[in-house]
């Protein structure tokens, strides 16, 4: 074995672990692809003056009009709205509309509401000078029923998107386990969708047949084909959608790029963009790979460790070891993705259980497990193992217990992949 070594860093919560891999056993490190890192204000300034399949936001909305714009929740604090809004407000004082005719309009989807702590961080300078509404997908007074789409989700939509004269989505676009990517279309639903709307369109994830599991379609990178986006697409089409500004985020917890214009034009450049920075092509898979969810709060609990398994197990061979750093300081992340994997012994009991009763979260319950099936896992977290005692999923608390069954299992370590921020890198494969 070649003695000259590398010094990998990978992060975990808050700290940083690191160890030595002989520099011939990394076939390659796996990162993203940043652009040319920007001002967000310049970024902001372009993307709205310069809008795609569009005419410019100020040249849209006229005096007198009502505009509601949509905003993703607090769980989608990166996107920095508080600093996006300013901008976006202007366009619309410049196009004519008055501050007291502007109404925000949470996207929680099936989320909870915001507290006043988390309100104010959203809207920054304009906290408590703009109206603010959180979006309940429970509440049926909130809601109003447009139809049903050919895949027979009932599309029930918040009445003020509806009532508004001018509406204009905001979000963020990044790789989506089920909808293939998210921004665009998903701020309606599920954003501002009522809950059985938000369970119909995602319950489209699983094949038609019990066995089968989930579509091969439904995951990340994948749009046309894709049914819970193409249910997505029927119910945005069924509402005037004025205008839309997305961000795609860089690497280091910033903004590289936004995209303004029409819900489909400037939504498919943006996944473009997305796709250049956070999509790594592989020429094949590896019998070993060691990736990281990228840290707090990206491993804040399994839920969100969720993100980095999916793609990382996309790099692992049939039968291939993950040695995945997921601290879960937090535990799971949500009782029925516990109780999912939990009380169920295997992968279609798990199914069954998902097909009666879907919810997001048995769903991410059953896609950690279903994701593992043909490889093997073995978790560094703080994870208590017995939670995970119906899987076979290995909870380690030390890499250098990880390392060792690994070692274990091979006369020597075989070429492996790094992914140092795995929930936002996509290995992609053209085998």
């Amino acid at each position: 074995m070649n003695n000259l070594q590398n010094e990998i860093e990978l992060k975990y919560g808050n700290k940083k672990i690191d160890f030595k891999i002989p520099k011939d056993n990394i076939k390659s490190i796996i990162s993203s692809n940043n652009l040319q890192k920007k001002e967000l204000e310049l970024i902001i300034k372009k993307s709205l003056a310069f809008p795609i399949g569009s005419c410019r936001l100020q040249e849209i909305v006229n005096h007198g009009e009502t505009v509601t714009i949509v905003i993703s929740d607090i769980t989608r604090s990166w996107q920095q709205i508080d600093k996006i809004l300013p901008f976006i407000i202007e366009e619309l004082k410049t196009g004519g509309v008055k501050l007291e005719d502007i109404n925000i309009l949470s996207a929680t989807g099936s989320h909870r509401n915001h507290s006043e702590a988390e309100i104010k961080s959203l809207l920054g300078k304009y906290y408590g000078k703009i109206n603010f509404l959180d979006h309940n997908g429970q509440d049926q007074k909130q809601l109003k029923y447009l139809g049903e789409t050919s895949y027979g989700t009932p599309v029930l939509i918040n009445k003020l998107a509806l009532e508004t004269d001018r509406l204009v989505l905001t979000g963020g676009i990044i790789f989506h386990d089920l909808a293939g990517f998210a921004g665009g279309r998903k701020s309606i639903l599920p954003g501002i969708a009522g809950y059985e709307s938000i369970m119909e369109n995602h319950s489209l994830a699983m094949a038609e047949k019990e066995g089968a599991g989930i579509k091969e379609t439904v995951t990340n990178n994948h749009l046309e084909d894709n049914p819970v986006n193409l249910d997505m697409l029927e119910a945005a089409k069924m509402i005037d959608v004025d205008f839309i500004f997305n961000v795609i985020p860089d690497a280091d917890g910033g903004i590289a790029a936004a995209v303004a214009g029409d819900i489909l034009e400037a939504h498919k450049k943006g996944c473009e963009i997305c796709r250049d920075i956070f999509g790594v092509e592989i020429k094949e898979k590896a019998d070993l790979v060691f990736a990281s969810c990228g840290g707090y709060p990206k491993d804040i609990n399994l839920y969100q460790g969720s993100k980095a398994l999916v793609n990382a197990a996309k790099a692992v061979k049939n039968g291939g070891y993950l040695i995945l750093l997921s601290e879960c300081k937090e535990g799971i992340g949500h009782p029925e993705v516990e109780e999912i994997i939990q009380n169920y012994k295997d992968n279609l009991s798990r199914e069954k259980v998902l097909r009666n009763k879907f919810t997001i979260s048995r769903y991410t319950g059953y896609l950690i497990t279903k994701e593992v099936e043909n490889i093997n896992l073995i978790l560094v977290s703080d994870l208590d193992k017995r939670i995970l005692s119906n899987t076979d999923i290995k909870v380690v608390k030390d890499f250098s217990e990880a390392l060792k069954i690994v070692e274990a299992e091979f006369d020597e370590l075989p070429q492996s992949y790094i992914m140092p921020a795995a929930a936002n890198t996509l290995p992609i494969f053209r085998g």
